[in-house]
């Protein structure tokens, strides 16, 4: 579904440090983090998250093996539509050579590029045609920031139960991030499988967005490394290129989509401008909202403020954040045998911006009135789960 965005400003004088930018405190306690410990890994490996029930649930990723059932949302129908959406992104990452792409590699289904680097008239010219590609290449967001090492991956994960170096080079300055928005209707009827199809369809989006702009990039004369959930942490970098802030719920909030997003990104050394980070409020509204927390069944999201707690290995370690804990949050998603996304549908930053009076809520939540906009919310927004029979008989789909 197309929605018009509000236009976008500048919100910082970007002489200041990144981190006094964005508001992300790190601590000398910092350390990088190991993409081994991600949930979706140690469910490979660990013996505290792994066993039977979790590969089941992967394996009902392709249908064969999915275990449809009666309840709403979770039929043959639903199931069916969830795994199509997935399908062009599981045929692009599944190589021959054991790489995940997309996931634990970087994609490398690239034709060779031009032999040398076209010679814009600057930086500033790169940056405008590098939007209109990406704008061209189906992405709905996307922002530039420079290249930083604390978010890379201190090691990615081989499928063994081990790690393996990074194999980005540490030389390019510049990251490019995308983001692809997720149907509202599909993450209305979430918990379900149907719900999944948004999730599944908005990664398939990222595959094809990040592909054909690296490849555009490399066909420029540039070097071009396209990702998703490999190789470094998505939030941070989002925020740092000016896409939005993170959430209470660890996730990125937009002025365009809410939290309703996946996140890919291309680092290149293509000239570049960086884009300014951004504050409207997010945080702020956070700090008397807790809907996610109250709306997550297995109690994952922390009613408490920001800090540097750990829940488990799963969390970084240093950064001062809302964080999540993965484990329970995985453990709900084992036992309805599908992905969960009921903190986005819950969350009052989740809304149709095509309409004038949800920019106007925006800008409500973003000042001194939060409180109001937040009680606006409770009492107009409807947030009940929707049935997943409601979606199929809906008419049109936007």
């Amino acid at each position: 579904m197309t929605e018009k965005t509000p236009k976008r400003e500048n919100y910082f004088d970007y002489t200041r440090e990144i981190d006094d930018l964005t508001g992300i405190e790190v601590l000398d306690t910092f350390e990088k983090f190991s993409q081994r410990d991600d949930v979706f890994c140690r469910a490979l490996w660990d013996e505290e998250v792994s066993g039977e029930k979790v590969m089941a649930f992967y394996k009902g990723y392709y249908m064969p093996r999915a275990k449809a059932r009666k309840s709403d949302g979770f039929s043959q129908r639903d199931y069916a539509l969830r795994n199509a959406a997935w399908h062009v992104c599981n045929v692009l990452r599944e190589q021959k050579d054991g790489r995940r792409e997309g996931f634990h590699d970087h994609f490398t289904s690239h034709d060779d590029g031009w032999h040398e680097p076209y010679p814009f008239e600057s930086a500033e010219q790169a940056t405008v045609d590098i939007r209109k590609v990406a704008a061209f290449s189906g992405a709905d967001l996307v922002g530039i920031c420079a290249y930083d090492e604390r978010w890379m991956y201190d090691g990615i994960y081989d499928t063994k139960g081990k790690s393996k170096p990074l194999d980005i080079p540490d030389d390019l300055p510049n990251v490019i991030v995308t983001g692809e928005s997720m149907d509202k209707d599909l993450t209305a009827t979430v918990p379900s499988a149907l719900a999944g199809s948004a999730t599944g369809m908005g990664y398939t989006n990222d595959c094809v967005t990040l592909l054909t702009m690296a490849q555009y990039i490399r066909n420029l004369g540039y070097r071009a490394y396209a990702t998703m959930n490999d190789s470094a942490l998505a939030v941070p970098l989002a925020v740092q290129a000016g896409l939005g802030e993170g959430g209470r719920h660890s996730l990125l909030i937009t002025p365009e989509f809410g939290a309703r997003l996946r996140l890919g990104k291309i680092f290149t050394d293509m000239p570049l401008v960086h884009d300014k980070p951004m504050s409207f409020g997010v945080k702020e509204f956070c700090d008397i909202c807790n809907r996610c927390a109250k709306g997550c069944p297995p109690k994952a999201i922390s009613f408490d403020a920001p800090s540097d707690h750990m829940y488990n290995r799963s969390n970084l370690k240093g950064v001062v954040k809302w964080s999540t804990d993965a484990e329970k949050c995985f453990k709900f998603w084992i036992n309805q045998n599908t992905d969960c996304s009921i903190c986005i549908r819950v969350c009052p930053y989740n809304r149709d911006y095509s309409k004038w009076y949800n920019r106007a809520w925006q800008k409500l939540a973003g000042g001194s009135f939060r409180k109001i906009a937040l009680w606006l919310d409770d009492k107009l927004a409807h947030r009940a789960r929707m049935k997943s029979a409601d979606w199929w008989q809906k008419k049109n789909i936007d």
